[in-house]
């Protein structure tokens, strides 16, 4: 009882300490996300991305980027709020290394990183960069998302310092799902325009992907199945980059959370060792 008493003075102790008519400093608040509106210069169209601003955010200092890209049926706010695994680790990589974080429409729902979705990610990276002090950029996403990373990364390696690819194809010549989706965001089936699906699949681009990559699938998964993206980290392997499968054979189309931190960790650790090595 004495023990209680005298913890009961504590309180009545720290007030006194505050001088009158000063109220204790409230916590800062968190930086909320920004729901940005352009015009897209490839067909003057209004699209958007949500901007996160790093809690230590400072205009004078560098910042990395990530951008994380949704999934099919999904759009911008995927990455924002969900709270599945992949989207969920992506928030808490880009809180840890104090990374501006954004997630575009990239024309949203269906799609699949075609030409406008590309000029579209392009724009809003070049924006960014004269806006902002842009260090690396690194690119993350899931199932639509992760194939999408793949297929900018191969088509614009200037721009990435590094990829993390959830439950990704990286072959659109072989990949049958999603057809419809993938036909209205390319411009034609595979038939009339195969070399656009060629252009579009990481899997005949390895020597661009020259930043750190990472991806992980699930062996049972029959929505986006995992053949391509081991046949690309295959080769990626003989020519001696910097990557990490994470392979479950038991998984569907998911990546657990610790699994998608994970491939996050490895791309910006990666990358920014390769920064930090002298040049020869």
């Amino acid at each position: 009882m004495q023990h209680c008493l005298r913890l009961s003075w504590i309180p009545l102790l720290i007030a006194s300490l505050v001088p009158p008519g000063h109220a204790a400093d409230p916590p800062p608040q968190k930086p909320a996300p920004l729901d940005i509106e352009f015009t897209a210069r490839c067909d003057q169209t209004t699209q958007r991305y949500i901007l996160l601003l790093p809690e230590q955010f400072s205009p004078d200092k560098p910042h990395s980027l990530l951008i994380a890209l949704h999934g099919h049926g999904s759009d911008r706010w995927q990455f924002v709020k969900d709270p599945r695994g992949e989207c969920r680790a992506a928030r808490d990589i880009a809180r840890k290394y104090n990374l501006i974080y954004v997630s575009p429409d990239y024309r949203a729902r269906t799609s699949w990183m075609g030409p406008q979705a590309e000029a579209d990610l392009q724009q809003i990276i070049e924006e960014l960069q004269s806006k902002y002090q842009i260090d690396q950029v690194f690119l993350c996403g899931g199932s639509m998302g992760g194939s999408s990373s793949l297929t900018f990364a191969a088509l614009h390696p200037e721009l990435i310092s590094g990829v993390a690819a959830m439950n990704p194809t990286a072959n659109h010549l072989e990949y049958n799902n999603f057809q419809p989706a993938i036909q209205g965001s390319f411009g034609g089936t595979k038939q009339q325009i195969p070399e656009e699906f060629k252009k579009r699949s990481a899997e005949y681009w390895p020597e661009k992907l020259t930043m750190p990559l990472s991806i992980s699938v699930g062996g049972k998964d029959t929505s986006v199945p995992p053949d391509s993206a081991r046949r690309l980290i295959n080769i990626l392997k003989q020519l001696n980059r910097e990557v990490l499968l994470i392979d479950r054979p038991h998984e569907g189309h998911k990546t657990s959370y610790d699994d998608s931190r994970a491939i996050l960790e490895f791309i910006i650790q990666r990358a920014n060792s390769k920064k930090e090595k002298p040049a020869k």
